[in-house]
């Protein structure tokens, strides 16, 4: 996590981290890592979800303790910056299959508790084989939801070769078979398109068949020290090409070597280090970080680029960006977890949507690379992307002069409380005037190299619930942020370049 500022020598930019512990932490953003390893399944406490009687009856009793012994022998086998991966998942494992207990114990299904028997048998043996010390990629690999087997192709590309299967219980199973060819493509990845099925479903008309194809969804890996980091990418969720995959929102992940297989192949297996301790990650985000080569190069950016930025802007800009930046690592911080489980995801917040989270804590990190990488402090007007860490816009000049802004200011985690901004005006004395006709039009204006967006709705959004039982009071304003009335638009942005990270806006949602 990056770097801020201590007030003590604020005139010279001196850089220092800000340990994680000083910070008030939700249980949900904590590292996973830091959670009991051990699976608390039976017992006749309120903490257990099978009684201990029928825990025996079952044999449950004997496959939770095989899998507690086979995790910590898998454990002590693992060097000290994936050890807390492994955690992880371990923890994954056991939030899955006590969410999953809960069915078998209410339903009495025969079929549903042979699932979860063999659930917990897969955990069981695959815990039993791993290993460390893997000179490549080739072989098998395996984490809490399910199993990757890579073999060597020609040249230097590699078939992949998928089973994931989270069992949640019930109804909410997420399995998929997948496999892709994968070759070198940068940055020591391997990458490639998921293969395609070209059957046609029975069920699709000939309107569907005809219709343009969804997009593929990719895949890409590399190694993460002694784990087997794997990206998806999946561009359009409505793609079904494959008929033996219910989802692959669990793909990406950190996969653990499965057996010592004879050593057919050497990749590179070095950690990419981000600019903390990944021994002692603090943080649900912490941890995805440490996982993923790319994450971890991102943060050693983000610090690189924070410790040059400051020393070139004026103090009021300087002041501003680094209340911004600590307000942005806040953010950073609640990113993955927020995502891992959406709240507003209702019938499956339980299920581990890691690659969604994942592609979230990149896409924030390299927005805030476009800002202060590409921080434009000699723009003058109001023309560009403007960006802060809860808001973006983009003003625009049509032929006419007229001024057109576009883009929103969120709250994070919150898909309610965001505020569109749709804008046209024209520049009068310098200064822009809304085409609004009402008590609080739109508002831009430049403050040193800073955009202050519609000031006064601070003000204005104070009064919509000023009515003394707390009902909104009709006298007010029109409120500008449709879902959450008495939001403010206001924000305070900064001055960004020309970035495909920020060029095409990718969603409103933090």
């Amino acid at each position: 996590m990056f770097a801020l500022p201590r007030p003590a020598v604020f005139a010279t930019i001196a850089v220092v981290l800000v340990p994680q512990s000083s910070l008030a932490l939700d249980d949900f953003l904590r590292a996973s890592s830091s959670a009991p390893t051990a699976i608390r399944l039976c017992g006749d406490g309120g903490d257990s979800t099978i009684k201990t009687a029928d825990c025996k009856k079952a044999g449950t009793d004997r496959l939770v303790a095989q899998i507690d012994k086979t995790f910590d022998v898998a454990l002590g086998k693992m060097p000290a910056n994936v050890k807390p991966l492994l955690k992880r998942d371990q923890a994954w494992f056991n939030e899955m299959i006590i969410d999953a207990a809960d069915v078998p114990a209410d339903a009495g299904e025969d079929e549903l508790k042979q699932s979860f028997a063999e659930a917990l048998r897969r955990r069981a043996a695959a815990l039993e084989v791993m290993a460390s010390g893997r000179p490549g990629i080739a072989g098998n690999w395996v984490n809490a939801f399910g199993s990757i087997t890579l073999t060597k192709a020609e040249g230097d590309a590699y078939r992949l070769a998928a089973d994931l299967r989270g069992d949640y219980g019930g109804d909410r199973r997420r399995t998929c078979k997948l496999t892709a060819n994968l070759k070198p493509s940068g940055s020591g990845w391997l990458s490639g398109q998921v293969a395609v099925e070209t059957d046609t479903p029975a069920d699709k008309t000939k309107a569907d068949a005809a219709a343009a194809p969804a997009k593929p969804p990719r895949l890409k890996l590399r190694r993460q020290g002694e784990t087997l980091r794997i990206v998806g990418t999946i561009d359009d969720e409505d793609w079904d090409g494959l008929n033996d995959c219910s989802s692959m929102w669990q793909v990406t992940g950190s996969y653990f070597a499965a057996g010592k297989d004879a050593a057919s192949d050497k990749a590179d297996t070095a950690f990419v280090a981000p600019t903390f301790d990944c021994t002692r990650p603090e943080t649900a985000t912490d941890e995805e970080i440490c996982a993923d080569p790319d994450l971890a190069d991102n943060d050693q950016r983000l610090n690189r680029a924070w410790k040059a930025l400051p020393p070139r802007l004026d103090d009021a800009t300087r002041r501003a960006l680094i209340d911004d930046q600590r307000n942005w690592v806040k953010s950073q911080t609640e990113q993955y977890p927020e995502f891992l489980h959406p709240a507003w995801n209702k019938q499956s917040s339980q299920v581990h949507f890691t690659v969604d989270a994942r592609d979230h804590v990149n896409g924030l990190q390299r927005e805030r690379l476009a800002l202060l990488e590409g921080f434009d402090d000699k723009r003058s007007g109001l023309a560009g992307v403007w960006l802060a860490s809860n808001a973006i816009i983009k003003v625009t000049t049509e032929k006419d002069g007229t001024l057109k802004a576009v883009g929103w200011k969120w709250d994070q985690g919150d898909w309610k409380a965001g505020c569109d901004y749709e804008m046209t005006g024209k520049l009068v004395g310098g200064a822009f005037r809304s085409d609004e006709q009402r008590k609080n039009p739109d508002t831009l204006e430049r403050d040193h190299a800073m955009l202050i967006v519609n000031r006064l709705d601070d003000l204005f959004a104070k009064k919509r619930y000023s009515n003394k039982d707390g009902t909104e009071n009709k006298d007010a304003d029109e409120a500008k942020c449709k879902r959450r009335l008495d939001n403010s638009s206001t924000a305070r942005l900064f001055p960004a370049r020309p970035s495909p990270d920020i060029d095409n806006f990718k969603g409103s949602i933090r």
